[in-house]
């Protein structure tokens, strides 16, 4: 059976760092970076490369739909 590997692509220049889909991402895979955007705030990115299942639930709650989910079949 193939398994299903996530990714999630954050447009950094509309997020605003407001740490939802940290909080609600079952797997810790996001985090906020330590650099700024051109607005000054930390945005959301990928922590952990290979542990996303492409659940959406990073998605679902940002506000600003700033976060793309992509699924993968792999194996």
């Amino acid at each position: 059976m193939a398994k299903i590997k996530g990714a999630i692509v954050v447009d950094n220049e509309r997020c605003k760092g407001c740490n939802l889909c940290v909080v609600a991402c079952p797997l810790d895979v996001i985090g906020l970076h330590k650099e700024v955007n051109m607005k000054g705030y930390n945005y959301a990115f990928q922590v952990k490369e290979d542990t996303c299942n492409g659940c959406n639930s990073c998605a679902t709650v940002c506000p600003d739909g700033c976060i793309s989910v992509y699924k993968l079949k792999v194996g």
